[in-house]
């Protein structure tokens, strides 16, 4: 069984890359002026290619694109580099692009880091424990924080002998959180903010709770899907099974559809508010009434940084819940 567990956790990482892949591709007028500015080393930016007039610039920070926007030492100080575009791959009518997106750049990166910063602070605990006998500094703080989502949101709803759901959940809860935070950092982005990636986590999520409640029901898992109450009077039974197996069913298909839009929709707006109080300056041009649209954003930004960690808390607390109340179903 711990194969499955180390296979999922790994999907968990890679799977929303394929999937998040096949989000739309920019426009050719993206390429039209990427290549139009090549010859000033500069890449214009996508939405100012319909020339003059408004400007959107709230809608192409919160979309994945095939191309990152990366900071640059001349005006107007940030470039555009359109990402490699691999043959889309035919499966029957069905056709799949698996070119890289900047939410697929995002997730890489964010699983590299979290894998660099908790093995660097597993082996300073370890090295720290043997040493003194107990943790310091940034492998303390990392271990503290591990040991509280183990013995405070995992053990105590996953339930008896959880222990060995205790890496998924603290995968969900370190990927979630990188990539949360990614989106916080200048030209960064949020590819929890795109909802392919965050229903890829939600349907790897509901495949660790089926399986958590096949492996500890047994044949008593199907009371989990096919309603039958031997307490009811016999000529109910059938009754019941037909009205009540439908919306045990759609009770297991709910859990994960909740836990992708809880995800996306927290994240999506946190940036659609912060990127619209910074409109208001340019739409109000003024110097006198700057001030009050920036310090909203600032606290915008203080509350998105607590809803980064919050995210990804909840999403890590429900999946528990779930795989515990599905081991518990045969009660």
């Amino acid at each position: 069984m711990p194969g499955i567990f180390r296979f999922l956790c790994a999907l968990l990482v890679f799977a929303p890359v394929a999937l998040s892949a096949q989000s739309v591709p920019v426009a050719a007028a993206v390429a039209e002026v990427t290549e139009a500015a090549a010859s000033a080393d500069v890449a214009a930016a996508p939405e100012q290619a319909a020339g003059e007039g408004p400007v959107d610039f709230i809608t192409p920070h919160i979309t994945d694109a095939s191309y990152l926007e990366l900071p640059y030492w001349k005006a107007p100080f940030h470039t555009y580099v359109e990402l490699p575009k691999f043959p889309p791959v035919h499966i029957g009518s069905l056709t799949i692009d698996l070119s890289p997106t900047k939410h697929v750049v995002m997730m890489l990166i964010a699983a590299t880091l979290l894998s660099i910063i908790l093995i660097v602070a597993a082996r300073a605990s370890r090295r720290d424990h043997a040493a003194e006998g107990r943790s310091k500094g940034f492998g303390g703080a990392m271990e503290a924080l591990a040991l509280y989502l183990r013995n405070e949101v995992v053990l105590p709803n996953v339930g008896h002998h959880g222990e060995k759901y205790v890496p998924f959940a603290l995968t969900l809860f370190f990927f979630i959180l990188f990539m949360n935070l990614l989106g916080m950092i200048p030209f960064g982005a949020t590819a929890t903010g795109n909802i392919s990636v965050t229903a890829t986590l939600a349907i790897i999520t509901f495949i660790m709770v089926e399986a958590a409640g096949m492996r500890a029901n047994g044949v008593g898992y199907l009371n989990t899907m096919f309603y039958w109450n031997n307490d009811l009077p016999a000529v109910m039974r059938p009754i019941m099974f037909l009205v009540m197996s439908p919306v045990e069913m759609i009770g297991k298909l709910t859990k994960p559809f909740a836990l992708a839009i809880r995800l996306f929709a927290n994240m999506t707006a946190g940036h659609i508010v912060l990127l619209a109080l910074i409109g208001l300056v340019f739409s109000f041009q003024s110097w006198l009434l700057a001030p009050a649209p920036l310090v909203m954003a600032l606290a915008i930004s203080v509350l998105e940084l607590f809803v980064a960690f919050l995210q990804a808390f909840i999403f890590t607390l429900l999946a528990s819940v779930f795989i515990g109340q599905v081991r518990e179903a045969h009660h």
